[in-house]
């Protein structure tokens, strides 16, 4: 198998898309049809379903992709070690929190390109459900998650500071009169929560779980910007990050509704698998992250 057809196997699955591959390849989606076509041969397989204009990875493919990682991490060391002036360079993929992404990360993108200008940085939102597989697979080089604890005998995970959470709705909403609100207070209310916010939701739900709390419905967001919108004109509560909304507590469009619980606050995660190569351009982000992440947290 020729490298360079794994390499553009590799990110047709990371991307799922022939048309953005070869948009960061540098190539004609000519060249990766015939690449991926060619590997298909050779192997005797297929490794993409077409579904009209989305594709998806076969078994066959799944099962490739973790070899192709490896075989790339392999070439990409080598190049490294032997190297007299290794630098970062390629790209890497990230899963971010819509949240961290928005009020966090900016420094850290804006330090990592100054130092390192050829990396390419892919940050996509977080969900938790197949974060695991895609470190595995290499799919994802390094996450972000905004939870307590994550349990996998594979990942590593370093804790990079303690990010705090608010209980919001519109100064309107009849929660905003009470002068405590606790978990039984949700009961028969709209929940306005964020899917692409990753972890601390369900720490939500857990406790809604344990004390039997049926809320009257939970409306699921891929923005947290339209959450906030919906909260404005009035149409439930939700749990986001402080810094997504203080600045809409003065001007009166949100109220922080005070939580009689425990302190609303989850931990920042930063989660790699650690049987992965860190190449110099991995090495060089986290290192930056571990800078500056914590003084924006």
């Amino acid at each position: 198998m020729e490298l360079r057809n794994l390499k553009t196997f590799h990110t047709v699955a990371r991307l799922l898309s022939f048309n953005r591959a070869a948009q960061e390849l540098h190539y004609a989606q000519s060249t990766v049809s015939a690449q991926i076509q060619a590997l298909e041969e050779e192997l005797g397989v297929r490794l993409f379903d077409r579904l009209g204009r989305g594709i998806l990875l076969t078994e066959a493919g799944e099962g490739l992709l973790g070899y192709a990682q490896k075989m790339l991490d392999l070439d990409e060391a080598a190049r490294a070690e032997l190297s007299e002036d290794a630098v970062a360079s390629g790209s890497l993929t990230i899963r971010v929190p819509d949240s961290l992404c928005a009020y966090h990360l900016p420094r850290v993108i804006q330090s990592f390109h100054a130092l390192h200008p050829e990396v390419r940085l892919n940050l996509i939102n977080c969900t938790h459900d197949g974060l695991y597989k895609d470190l595995r697979k290499g799919v994802t080089d390094l996450a972000f998650l905004l939870t307590d604890t994550i349990s996998a005998l594979d990942l590593k995970v370093e804790a990079l500071g303690v990010l705090p959470l608010a209980l919001v709705a519109s100064p309107a909403h009849p929660l905003a009169a009470q002068p405590r609100v606790g978990i039984a207070d949700l009961a028969g209310q709209t929940l306005l929560l964020s899917k692409v916010d990753c972890s601390y939701r369900r720490l939500l739900e857990a406790d809604l779980r344990r004390e039997e709390i049926e809320p009257q419905a939970i409306f699921d967001f891929n923005s947290i910007a339209a959450i906030k919108r919906c909260l404005i004109r009035g149409l439930g509560v939700s749990v986001l990050p402080l810094v997504a909304v203080q600045e809409d507590i003065p001007p009166g469009r949100l109220k922080i509704l005070p939580w009689r619980q425990n302190d609303l606050e989850v931990a920042c995660l930063m989660i790699w698998h650690q049987r992965r190569w860190l190449s110099p351009a991995l090495m060089a982000f986290m290192e930056v992250v571990r800078r500056e992440l914590p003084e924006e947290l």
